[in-house]
């Protein structure tokens, strides 16, 4: 996925048109960037088989791998 510089994965993500890439477990209700802070983990993507990570706050980076919860259907 293509990025700027300086852009985190969640900036990224939603430059490439994905605005939800995650749902929650009660609900499966859609998720993605929200406070942009790394306060509300609405965000979080696996990054380099490191689950858990906050996109809003994590710089991209090339050649990282990025697994949203929508890719490994969890």
């Amino acid at each position: 996925m293509p990025f700027v510089e300086g852009q985190t994965v969640a900036a990224a993500l939603v430059a490439a048109g994905r605005v939800a890439w995650r749902t929650t477990r009660v609900g499966r209700r859609p998720r993605g960037v929200f406070c942009g802070i790394g306060v509300c983990f609405d965000c979080l993507v696996t990054v380099d088989g490191a689950r858990g990570q906050r996109a809003c706050l994590l710089p991209a980076r090339p050649g990282m791998t990025v697994t949203t919860r929508e890719d490994d259907d969890e």
